[in-house]
């Protein structure tokens, strides 16, 4: 069984930064497809960022160019560094893994990020 744990969260002025963090328990880490999600009041859940096994990354249009994903391997930690917050990127942040091959995935319980303007 795969757990994630974030952290991370808090409020924050509008042009600040804040890093979440997630560890993941298990020996699987190398082989999952990490990702961070966020849901906002009343809309629907969305991809923000993801990387894979090897490094590569993609990222919403909306955080690209602000936000950086990156995963450390043998801490089984997945970060995502949020610079230039503004209000509308206010949402839940969900750590996400994959398991291609098994059509698998798990989440963890979420992180508030709140931007004042």
């Amino acid at each position: 069984q795969v757990q994630l744990a974030e952290s991370g969260g808090g409020l924050v002025q509008s042009g600040g930064s804040l890093r979440l963090s997630c560890v993941v328990s298990g020996s699987i880490f190398r082989i999952l497809e990490m990702a961070w999600y966020r849901q906002a009041p009343g809309k629907q859940r969305e991809l923000v960022a993801a990387i894979g096994v090897g490094g590569s990354t993609n990222y919403a249009d909306s955080v690209n160019g602000r936000f950086i994903i990156s995963r450390d391997n043998a801490k089984n930690m997945v970060y995502l560094q949020m610079n230039n917050l503004k209000p509308e990127d206010t949402a839940v942040y969900y750590c996400n893994a994959k398991i291609l091959a098994l059509m698998t995935q798990f989440w963890g319980q979420g992180t508030q990020v709140t931007v004042s303007s």
